[in-house]
């Protein structure tokens, strides 16, 4: 059994904020959580992101975009017509396989979920695609990055504790391509990663969470129970707000 948490849209200092705070109150016997969200058109920068090198900050408030650091790693990744997930569990509920075996273990319910769309994904490595890094997740590939046809879609990151670990990712329905490309210093990956609507798997949100839901009980063999959050959870939200998420110094810095 898994607790399922759906929180809407939200913006992106909130999202990420509530993250950390979910992470941060879990506890050894507490369910595994799944958590999904949407955002309101933003960054979201990897917890090691250089924004200097890669994001004209003066263009991205022109365009009337947030951002917020994540705790994370990978790269810089946009938002705003997407479905993001959030994934809580001990790590001992998982073999020992190191990280790379646990984003293809966690990120089979994705191939799933595309597949039922009715689309060829599979993973980069297995796809025989170079890897290649870039501070900017949808310009670079990783092994165990999910592409269609090729092509890459969507992104995924990682966090672990001492006994939990933290995944989360993002699956697009479509990208405004016009409203972030001008924001970007370098290769912004845009041009050539893949969304739900130009794969012509057209789904409305509700529809897409329904069937997020439905690949990952099927490919885990786990049920899930709807929960909101406790008020711990909230104060908890609130507090990372005040003390990192709602900071320059976080978002921009990583300080």
């Amino acid at each position: 059994m898994w607790r399922f948490i759906d929180t809407g849209v939200g913006d992106a200092v909130w999202n990420m904020a509530l993250d950390e705070a979910l992470l941060n109150t879990f506890e050894e016997n507490d369910l595994p959580i799944l958590r999904l969200y949407r955002w309101k058109p933003s960054l979201s920068l990897g917890r090691f992101s250089d924004v200097s090198k890669s994001v004209d900050l003066d263009k991205m408030k022109q365009q009337n975009l947030s951002c917020v650091r994540r705790m994370t790693g990978g790269g810089i990744l946009v938002h705003g017509q997407d479905i993001s997930y959030s994934l809580i569990l001990p790590r001992e509920s998982l073999a020992a396989n190191g990280v790379k075996d646990n984003y293809r273990t966690l990120c089979g319910f994705l191939i799933n979920l595309y597949k039922k769309l009715g689309l060829n994904a599979n993973y980069a490595g297995e796809e025989q695609l170079k890897s290649k890094t870039s501070d900017i997740c949808l310009a670079g590939t990783e092994k165990y990055d999910i592409v269609i046809n090729g092509q890459k879609i969507g992104g995924n990151a990682q966090r672990y504790t001492s006994k939990t670990l933290f995944q989360q990712g993002s699956i697009p329905i479509k990208i405004d391509k016009p409203l972030f490309e001008p924001v970007f210093l370098e290769d912004s990956g845009l041009k050539n990663a893949v969304t739900l609507e130009q794969l012509e798997s057209l789904v409305t949100y509700r529809q897409l969470t329904q069937l997020i839901i439905e690949a990952f009980c099927k490919t885990f063999d786990i049920n899930i129970v709807s929960h909101s959050l406790s008020l711990t959870e909230e104060q908890k939200v609130e507090e990372l707000i005040t003390q990192k998420y709602g900071k320059e110094s976080w978002n921009l810095y990583g300080k």
